[in-house]
């Protein structure tokens, strides 16, 4: 089923990308934009998660830079049956995070300084068995294609306003095409938006809670990614918008309502469902967030690279065959640990 969609949504964005090239160039320009869209697809079947992680100024990272991060990303890929990904951190302190790659093989996984700094050590491996989620259901492939497809759309929009409507150009519609050509390209994210349907952010959820174990670790990381973002400005996706559909939560500014359009089901409505979930699973609470003092003396919450416990004694146990998503104080530190 996810080959047949993918394939639908290729062929839908091709045509898209041949529409505005008809808009601008009459014929020709519509079969330069053939070309340049079959060749856009392939390149992107192969290079597109790449260049999304490129886009975002991500970096790899290993059990050496960041041990207990690659710990995380480790456990749950063998949770889920999953090869081990790619990991990346993004230098960001919008908490937020996305998968890509065209298979669970070559995939890869990315998540924020801000993730990893402001939410709890199970918060975070809920976010990431979210995105692993993604990858065991291959939306990655359709995901990372349409942002580079979109972009690509917004660019040839760009394209009309300096070749203008001229009648030297063999544009049948004169300035008319390049208006409608202009047009169409803001349009494109929401195109992606409407395509990319929002089911799969339930379908990732729900898998997610499964492959992490509690279904309320990722209900309290969508509320509190949620509301960050809308606090910290990601530069990276305001000027790649067409990737905001991949991010576990949205990272623009506005479009936050869950409507046709939007590139993400409304987080209420998505905790909701995880805590009906975590009802169904009869999942206990969580435990509270440890807590600290900033410099100012109040009481803040610490993420899994804060306060760490005293004593290992201290730490929480785990019974025979439960997965424990504590740190290991005995173990390698890098700058994220």
């Amino acid at each position: 089923m996810n080959t047949i969609r993918t394939a639908m949504l290729l062929a839908f964005m091709t045509a898209l990308f041949m529409g505005v090239g008809f808009m601008i160039g009459g014929t020709g320009g519509m079969m330069i934009a053939f070309l340049i869209a079959a060749a856009m697809n392939l390149f992107s079947y192969w290079n597109a998660d790449k260049m999304v992680l490129r886009m975002h100024h991500a970096v790899e990272v290993d059990e050496r830079n960041a041990p207990e991060y690659f710990a995380i990303v480790r456990d749950l890929a063998a949770n889920a049956g999953l090869p081990m990904p790619r990991v990346y951190l993004i230098q960001n302190d919008q908490p937020n995070a996305f998968a890509t790659g065209r298979n669970p093989q070559n995939a890869a996984v990315a998540a924020t300084t801000g993730l990893l700094q402001r939410l709890s050590y199970e918060e975070v491996a809920a976010v990431m068995a979210h995105e692993l989620a993604h990858v065991q259901h291959r939306d990655t492939l359709t995901m990372t294609i349409t942002a580079t497809l979109a972009g690509a759309i917004s660019m040839l929009g760009n394209f009309a306003f300096f070749l203008g409507g001229g009648r030297n150009n063999n544009n049948p519609f004169g300035f008319i095409g390049v208006l409608v050509a202009m047009i169409v390209a803001p349009f494109a994210a929401m195109m992606v938006q409407m395509a990319i349907s929002r089911t799969r952010e339930y379908s990732a959820d729900r898998r997610g809670a499964e492959i992490c174990g509690n279904p309320l670790w990722l209900a309290s990381a969508l509320q509190k990614i949620a509301a960050r973002a809308k606090q910290v400005v990601n530069q990276d996706a305001e000027r790649n918008p067409a990737t905001a559909h991949m991010f576990i939560i949205n990272p623009l500014s506005g479009q936050r309502m869950d409507n046709l359009f939007s590139t993400h089901p409304d987080t209420a409505n998505r905790v909701a469902a995880l805590e009906q979930m975590a009802r169904e699973m009869d999942a206990p609470d969580p435990e509270p967030a440890p807590r600290g003092t900033g410099g100012d003396g109040t009481a803040r919450d610490e993420g899994p690279w804060g306060a760490r416990p005293a004593k290992p004694d201290e730490r929480p146990k785990s019974t025979p065959g439960e997965q424990r998503w504590g740190r290991d104080a005995k173990g390698p530190k890098g700058p994220w640990s």
